[in-house]
C-alpha cells in the first residue's frame, strides 16, 4: 500500500504512472511535434498553454529547442548534421543515449536560431519554462511523494525515463533501423508498428518521413495513430484546426489523356505513385521472372526483390553489383527498374516547367508502353487518370 496521500496499492500508482507518462507522449506528439515544430495543425492557446505547462512539468524541455533539433533532423536527415541518426551513430547509441545527442543537438545556437523561428515566445515562456525547466520536473517529484510516498520516487523515475527511452531512444533509433516502409523517400525511415499507440502514432515514422506536414500519421486503412484520435477529438471540441494533411491520389473517370493537370498530380502523390510502381510492376514482374528462373538464377534474382524499389540514392554498392547481375539474367527487371528510376527523376527537376515535364511524360508513357510489359504497360496507361481535381 503506498503511505502517501492517496492511500492506494501498488496497481493504482501503475495505473496512474501509464495515465501521467501517456499524457506526456499525447503533449510530444500533438503540441511539440506536429503543431510546433510541422505547423500542421492549430491549437486553442488554452490547450496549447497546458501542453506547455505539462511538458515543464513532466520533461523539463524546451519548446524551442525541441523544435530546432527536430527540423534540424528533417533538413539533415542521415548526414552528418543530423543530430540523432543510427545511421550515423550506430543503433547502439542511439537507444543507449539518444538523450545525450538531443541535449547536444540543444547546446548549438546555431541550430535554434536557424531552425527554432516561431515558437513560444512570451513571459512565461522566457522565465519560467526556459530559465527553470529543473523546478518542474522537481515539482513532479515532490507532487509524487506527496501522493504515494516513498513509491512516488519510482513513478517519478519511470515518468523522467519515459521520452527519453521512447522518443530519443525507439523513435530516433529503431525509426530509422528496423521495421517496414509505406514509401520510399530518401532517408532509411520505418514505421515500427503498424499500431501507434505506446509513443501516440510516432511508430508511423516512416508515413511521417514521407509527408512530414501532416498531422495524421497513420496511411494504410490498417494502421492506427491515437495522437490523430486526439486531433479530431480537440477539433471536435473547437480545441483544435488541421491545416495540413497528406495527399491522397485522385483518378478521374473517363479521363484518358496526359496534360498539365496530370503532371501536377503526379508529383504531388509522386511517393504513392512509386509505391504502386513498386507493387503493381515491379512486384509483378520479379514475381514472374521468379516463376521462370532455375538455380542459381532464381537465387540471384530473389535476393533483388528488395533493392528493386528502394530509393536509388540509398543502394549502396553491394547492392548495386548485385542489381546489375540479376539484370544479366532477366531484361524485364532491368527494364522495370530503368522506367522506375526515370519516372523518379521527373519530379527531381526542380527547374523544369510543367510544359517540359508533359512532354517528358508523355515520352515515358509512350516509351512503357512499347515494352511489351504488360504490368508496366497498365500501369503506365492509368497515369493519365490522375488530376488534382475530384472525380
Amino acid at each position: 500500500m503506498a503511505t502517501g496521500l492517496l492511500d492506494i496499492p501498488v496497481w493504482g500508482c501503475v495505473i496512474y504512472t501509464l495515465v501521467v507518462t501517456h499524457i506526456t507522449i499525447v503533449t510530444v506528439t500533438v503540441f511539440l511535434h506536429r503543431y510546433q515544430a510541422h505547423r500542421a495543425l492549430d491549437l486553442h492557446p488554452a490547450i496549447e498553454h497546458f501542453f506547455r505547462f505539462w511538458l515543464w512539468l513532466t520533461t523539463g524541455m524546451v519548446t524551442r529547442q525541441w523544435v530546432a533539433v527536430h527540423r534540424k533532423h528533417h533538413a539533415c536527415v542521415e548526414t552528418k548534421d543530423d543530430p540523432h541518426s543510427p545511421q550515423v551513430y550506430g543503433i547502439k547509441k542511439l537507444l543507449l543515449e539518444g538523450t545525450e545527442l538531443y541535449r547536444v543537438g540543444t547546446k548549438d545556437q546555431e541550430t535554434l536560431e536557424k531552425y527554432g523561428h516561431g515558437t513560444p515566445d512570451d513571459w512565461m515562456e522566457r522565465n519560467v519554462y526556459t530559465k527553470h525547466g529543473k523546478v518542474g520536473v522537481g515539482s513532479m517529484l515532490v507532487i509524487n511523494v506527496l501522493l504515494f510516498g516513498p513509491l512516488g520516487l519510482t513513478v517519478w523515475a519511470v515518468q523522467m525515463l519515459w521520452i527519453p527511452i521512447f522518443a530519443a531512444g525507439i523513435v530516433n533509433g529503431l525509426g530509422h533501423y528496423w521495421g517496414y516502409r509505406n514509401f520510399e523517400c530518401p532517408d532509411a525511415s520505418t514505421n515500427i508498428s503498424p499500431w501507434g499507440i505506446l509513443i501516440g502514432g510516432e511508430e508511423l515514422h516512416n508515413n511521417h518521413h514521407a509527408f512530414a506536414s501532416s498531422a495524421k500519421l497513420s496511411s494504410k486503412w490498417w494502421e492506427f495513430d491515437i495522437g490523430w484520435m486526439y486531433i479530431k477529438i480537440f477539433a471536435l471540441l473547437g480545441l483544435a484546426r488541421v491545416k495540413k494533411l497528406a495527399p491522397q491520389p485522385v483518378l478521374a473517370i473517363g479521363k484518358d489523356g496526359l496534360d498539365v493537370d496530370t503532371v501536377r498530380a503526379i508529383i504531388a502523390n509522386h511517393l504513392h505513385i512509386m509505391a504502386r510502381y513498386a507493387r503493381e510492376v515491379v512486384g509483378q514482374v520479379h514475381k514472374e521472372e521468379l516463376r521462370k528462373a532455375t538455380g542459381d538464377v532464381r537465387d540471384v534474382l530473389k535476393a533483388t526483390k528488395g533493392w528493386l524499389t528502394r530509393e536509388e540514392s540509398r543502394l549502396n554498392d553491394a547492392a548495386k553489383d548485385h542489381l546489375a547481375r540479376a539484370f544479366l539474367h532477366s531484361h524485364p527487371l532491368e527494364t522495370v527498374y530503368e522506367f522506375k528510376v526515370q519516372l523518379q527523376r521527373l519530379w527531381q527537376e526542380r527547374t523544369a516547367s510543367y510544359e517540359s515535364l508533359l512532354a517528358a511524360l508523355q515520352v515515358w508513357c509512350r516509351q512503357a508502353e512499347e515494352t511489351g510489359i504488360t504490368a508496366l504497360q497498365e500501369f503506365a496507361q492509368s497515369l493519365r487518370g490522375y488530376t488534382l481535381q475530384p472525380a
